[in-house]
């Protein structure tokens, strides 16, 4: 149950399973979730959505950890992934929430890396790539149950790849951005496999909209 100045933000039902792997993505009209190049695209890409800031820390506010895949780390070097972070306004609330979910005050953050970091992007704790199964199997050994993927497209195919997602939570942008990355690289889907999600939420602010997917596990 959220807290009434979060639940007049996210009226209506929302809740997290105990133990799950979720992701969260701004996509623009014509599918773009970022710009190779450029800095900080996904704020383009949003369109100076509060809305869209607003969800992102709800959704930090509720997980154990924030998992990022090794160029997004490169991208946003010194960020901070945390709900006061995205949304800076209603920290005391977000704080609040993770109080009563029984949470420190800010969630985990890992890294997925095929390959050693340079010493200048290292951060604790970061997980090398020794299979994204094992990766999450090392996270939940730590207590990490309920994980955020806030990684780029290409850990996010990953994680479909290895049927690891449970949910999906995308903002639609009224943005077109021309060339740039899609939702899912790196990984090949139709039409020898399909992999669909069942819409389980729809909200609109305005010209955007947020849409909750869950996927069942493969």
């Amino acid at each position: 149950m959220l807290p009434d100045e979060l639940a007049r933000l996210y009226p209506g039902t929302f809740g997290l399973p105990d133990e799950c792997v979720y992701a969260n993505f701004v996509e623009s009209l014509d599918g773009r979730v970022a710009l190779p190049e450029v800095p900080q695209s996904n704020r383009l890409i949003a369109d100076a959505s509060e809305a869209d800031h607003f969800v992102m820390a709800l959704l930090r506010a509720c997980a154990d950890v924030v998992v990022v895949g090794s160029g997004t780390l490169r991208a946003s070097p010194t960020a901070a992934w945390t709900a006061a972070a995205a949304f800076p306004a209603l920290g005391d609330a977000f704080a609040e929430l993770r109080r009563t979910l029984g949470l420190p005050p800010e969630p985990g953050f890992a890294v997925i890396a095929r390959t050693p970091l340079p010493r200048e992007l290292r951060r604790e704790p970061i997980v090398l790539d020794r299979g994204l199964e094992a990766a999450l199997a090392e996270l939940r050994a730590r207590g990490y149950r309920r994980i955020l993927s806030e990684g780029g497209p290409t850990l996010f195919g990953s994680l479909l790849d290895a049927g690891l997602l449970d949910d999906l939570f995308l903002t639609l942008s009224p943005v077109l951005a021309g060339a740039g990355l899609s939702l899912v690289e790196g990984v090949g889907l139709l039409p020898g496999r399909r992999v669909a999600g069942s819409l389980v939420g729809v909200r609109r602010d305005d010209s955007h909209l947020f849409l909750r997917y869950a996927f069942a596990s493969a």
